[in-house]
């Protein structure tokens, strides 16, 4: 019994002076971060609203080729909604209705005209564009992250398409009243601005440049001068969008 008793004292002891020397020789592994599956990006609402300036060459009658350059340009404003979804790498894209109405584009018809004076257009538009933006930092490197926080510049494009509505104040003295109409419009947007993220809200204030393709009174009929065209519309915007983000 005692010879058991020294063999099982004789196994400990070896196993407590080789613990240490086994200790010292295992390999010390890295600690591996846990992976972030998180895409880091995020759905948002946007609102917008914006003072306007209409621009465009001309008016043209195609039944008889009468072509009046358009001597005072309309002004108004617009107001929208949208939303959209960021990546989180500065890239962003959004879908946006707004109404746009602008007043004051005029053309003046003179003598032989039989119906000489001031013809000014009233516009309203209800525009729908799919955009595409790039949000960049201002500071050194020009890196942005959604949701990071801090001023940013951007820039963006879009397309789409404006269901326009035109009535024409006539001259008092014109013989016929020029008929109010509308149409489908091509659309398309240049935007440039500045913002400031501050996390589930970003604020920002930059230029839109609206551009509408054509714009008439249909369905007046076209082989009558009642009937007009104003091609290459461009209503150049201040406008001022907030966001907000879902998560």
């Amino acid at each position: 019994m005692r010879r058991y008793f020294a063999s099982a004292a004789a196994v400990g002891t070896a196993l407590l002076l080789a613990g240490p020397v086994m200790g010292a020789d295992m390999p010390e592994y890295p600690e591996i971060p846990e992976v972030d599956y998180d895409i880091g990006g995020s759905f948002y609402l946007r609102g917008s609203a914006a003072l306007n300036w209409h621009w465009a060459p001309e008016v043209v009658h195609p039944a008889n080729a009468e072509i009046n350059e358009i001597v005072e340009y309309g002004y108004g404003y617009s107001w929208g909604a949208g939303f959209g979804y960021e990546t989180g790498t500065g890239l962003r894209f959004d879908g946006t209705i707004d109404s746009v109405e602008t007043k004051g584009l005029k053309i003046t018809k003179v003598a032989p005209d039989p119906d000489p004076g001031d013809y000014t257009l009233m516009l309203r538009s209800t525009v729908a564009l799919a955009n595409i933006y790039y949000d960049f930092g201002l500071g050194g490197d020009f890196s942005y992250s959604s949701g990071a926080g801090g001023a940013f510049g951007y820039v963006g494009a879009g397309a789409g398409v404006a269901w326009n509505h035109a009535e024409i104040n006539s001259p008092i003295n014109a013989d016929v009243p020029v008929p109010t109409g509308g149409n489908v419009s091509a659309a398309a947007a240049v935007m440039v601005g500045v913002g400031y993220d501050m996390g589930n809200w970003v604020a920002d204030v930059g230029y839109r440049g609206l551009y509408i393709n054509q714009i008439n009174n249909a369905p007046t009929d076209p082989t009558t001068t009642s009937y007009y065209e104003i091609d290459n519309n461009w209503i150049h915007e201040l406008r001022g969008t907030v966001r907000y983000r879902f998560n």
